[in-house]
């Protein structure tokens, strides 16, 4: 427990104040956000950067910008719209959202975190980042950016746990500013700086606002009791996956099971689309079993179809 009152006070106002001189200009934090622009980055922003989500985000907010219109689309179109985001399942519970949405709340976004929890795709970080950012309302958003900024700033380690713990859980709680206004800042805030200046590998401390009273800087800065591995790449199931995603991607139409099977190398004879992407499966080399394997993985995930030999989004 925090049990210093002024300690949490010098926090909230520090972290506040340097969030609103600081703070990215991002579109799904502007005045005329809505409920669906801030769900649909908040989807986008899972495990992905804002780079990389930025150009896609509004891309569909031009082409979708109600949940009605995402409903209507075809799911061939959404897996395709989703680009190399990476992870396209997001996209498939993103439309079902979308549809439930329609179905049962009139095409409008619920504001109750309850609700929000109750549709396809949302978990708890995603029902309370919703109703938080795209209402006002009052909630506590955890990530992982938000976890460092306590691990250090709080409990002077180096990172937190590698999973979300019970005591966390009730640190983010407590450290909450009762104002309900500024308890909305507060999350953008915290979560802002942990993306931007407490990052886990090279953290700015000289521009962080609470580097006087950090527990980490306190502590000496003490080693990680881990060492966080990135997921590996090269090879994995997820990789081949999204190369032949890629292919399906650029294909104007439907490919022949046959040259997805053999890594592309059987294109000429049925004729495949030359498309870059078809150039990078086969460069990867997979074997049949690895191929297969993924393609039938695709398929029971719904991002693929297949009808007889021919395999289509």
């Amino acid at each position: 427990m925090v049990e210093d009152q002024a300690f949490k006070e010098y926090l909230h106002r520090r972290i506040n104040q340097w969030f609103r001189a600081h703070a990215r200009d991002l579109p799904w934090r502007a005045d005329d956000r809505t409920g669906w622009s801030v769900m649909v980055s908040e989807f986008m922003l899972q495990q992905t950067p804002v780079v990389r989500v930025l150009p896609i985000w509004e891309q569909w907010m031009q082409r979708w910008p109600t949940p009605a219109d995402l409903a209507a689309a075809d799911t061939a179109e959404v897996i395709r719209a989703w680009g190399r985001l990476g992870y396209p399942r997001r996209a498939l519970r993103l439309h079902a959202a979308a549809t439930a949405i329609v179905e049962e709340h009139g095409g409008e976004v619920p504001e109750d975190y309850e609700t929000l929890l109750a549709l396809p795709g949302v978990g708890s970080y995603t029902a309370a980042a919703i109703t938080v950012f795209a209402f006002g309302h009052r909630a506590t958003v955890i990530d992982t950016n938000i976890r460092r900024v306590f691990a250090r700033a709080v409990s002077g380690k180096a990172l937190p746990a590698k999973s979300l713990t019970a005591a966390e859980t009730r640190l983010a709680n407590e450290l909450m500013p009762a104002d309900d206004r500024e308890a909305v800042t507060w999350n953008a805030a915290t979560m802002e700086l942990g993306a931007l200046i407490c990052t886990a590998k090279s953290p700015k401390c000289e521009a962080c606002p609470v580097q006087e009273k950090c527990a980490w800087i306190a502590a000496g800065r003490p080693e990680p009791e881990y060492q966080p591995k990135g997921q590996e790449w090269a090879g994995t199931d997820r990789q081949l996956r999204g190369a032949i995603m890629a292919v399906l991607r650029e294909s104007t139409g439907p490919v022949h099971s046959e040259v997805l099977l053999s890594g592309g190398k059987a294109a000429q004879r049925y004729r495949a689309e030359a498309v870059p992407a078809l150039e990078k499966l086969v460069k990867l080399n997979s074997p049949a079993e690895q191929l297969e394997r993924c393609l039938t993985s695709l398929a029971t995930d719904g991002l693929i179809r297949r009808e007889g030999d021919l395999i289509s989004l």
